[in-house]
């Protein structure tokens, strides 16, 4: 390892390689040290049987404004834009149509009540009207978007990303942890398997002990989840324990995925999605054959992504077939096997899926943005005011980051 450099960067996830880009070709030494074997973070395209699929972020969200959007059809990736089938139950499978309408219309009403009238409490959870039919179906959507029941999501928080989306979503069939990873600039060094053990600031020197060798540098950009950064796995100083304190307050939810590959002929047309089970706040919901493949993307979140880390894979795929089976027939389970799965939650350099604000903390996402001694710098999904969760809010707050770094540095020259 290069054991001295201007500026460290500890993450190669979104973020990381923001950053790496930004300050590439500035005049500066940079090293991004990550402690997983892989670019990508929590962008990661797996390939299986020839097919691209992404275990984490797989949507270009707000795509007309999003910064990959760009850096995709600059690279000569194919961008998909047709309209996803998220928000169409297939052939009303699994309830009536007036049911299917009912519970769509009590989100929507919901969504509207955080944002004209927010509950005092922050809970997101105060905003659900008393008796209502559907918390079972809220509770899910709750759990994919923010991977966490109402009752632990800051309705500020959630409404700041609703009014900031533009709901217009666009994918890559080679996936976006393909375009995420293939962006890490070449004349950047990046050590891979390389996790910091303890950061230490010891006079102008920052140091980043690994088990192969100390990093000095001048400053570091910070990259790590809000799970990593709050926990012990690192060995963070004192002077830290503000941020370490607003990233507890910013966990990262429960989200998993599952692919169940599709074998022989069978009833399942491409680019439709059902939702396994209205009254069940864990279920799981289907993207099923994106692009065509072979393939339904089962997505789980909240108590559904909590069940598969108690319970185990097995059981998870398991209980999607019993959901598609209850709603396609008991024959489409011949047409079913296991493919693939994440298990962010099971990863301890990450620790689960993206961060949402805890009642009464939205303000900990701009506290955690800020800069120590304009030495050490904070990026990552959960620092941007209004695009967390997002792969380009990751990367927005990895070029602000950079920019700042490198606006220390030039102020010291001065």
């Amino acid at each position: 390892m290069t054991h001295a450099c201007d500026i460290a960067i500890i993450g190669a996830g979104a973020a990381g390689i923001g950053a790496a880009r930004r300050l590439a070709g500035r005049g500066l030494s940079v090293v991004v040290l990550e402690a997983l074997p892989r670019l990508g973070g929590r962008a990661w395209t797996a390939t299986t049987r020839g097919l691209s699929l992404d275990l984490g972020c797989g949507w270009l969200h707000s795509a007309d404004r999003n910064p990959w959007a760009r850096i995709a059809e600059a690279a000569g990736f194919v961008v998909d834009r047709r309209p996803s089938a998220w928000d169409r139950q297939f052939g009303d499978l699994g309830a009536t149509p007036a049911d299917w309408e009912a519970a769509g219309a009590a989100f929507d009403a919901w969504s509207r009540r955080l944002a004209e009238e927010p509950p005092a409490s922050d809970r997101a959870f105060d905003a659900v009207e008393r008796g209502e039919r559907w918390l079972a179906y809220l509770q899910a959507l709750s759990g994919y978007i923010s991977g966490d029941e109402l009752e632990r999501i800051s309705a500020a928080d959630y409404a700041a990303y609703d009014r900031a989306s533009t709901f217009l979503n666009w994918r890559l069939p080679a996936g976006y942890g393909t375009l995420v990873t293939s962006s890490f600039p070449a004349d950047v060094a990046l050590h891979l398997a390389t996790p910091v053990e303890r950061l230490e600031v010891n006079g102008p020197a920052i140091e980043l002990v690994t088990r192969r060798g100390t990093l000095s540098c001048r400053a570091a950009i910070i990259t790590v989840s809000t799970d990593m950064l709050a926990g012990t796995a690192i060995r963070w100083p004192a002077a830290l324990d503000p941020w370490r304190e607003a990233a507890a307050h910013l966990p990262l939810g429960c989200n998993e995925k599952l692919f169940l590959e599709i074998v022989g002929p069978s009833l399942f047309e491409a680019e439709t999605h059902v939702h396994g089970d209205l009254h069940d706040p864990a279920s799981g919901t289907y993207y099923i054959r994106p692009f065509g493949f072979p393939v339904i993307e089962c997505f789980l979140g909240g108590a559904g992504a909590r069940r598969v880390l108690e319970e185990g894979m097995a059981a998870a795929f398991a209980h999607a077939t019993d959901q598609l089976a209850a709603l396609f027939g008991a024959d489409v389970r011949r047409a079913l096997r296991p493919a693939l799965a994440s298990a962010w939650g099971a990863t301890p350099e990450i620790g689960g899926g993206y961060s949402h604000a805890l009642p009464g903390n939205r303000s900990a996402r701009p506290r955690l943005a800020v800069p120590y001694e304009d030495r050490l710098f904070f990026a990552g999904e959960a620092t941007h005011p209004a695009d967390f969760s997002t792969a380009h809010g990751a990367l927005l707050s990895g070029i602000r980051a950079a920019d700042q770094a490198a606006e220390a540095f030039s102020r010291e020259r001065q």
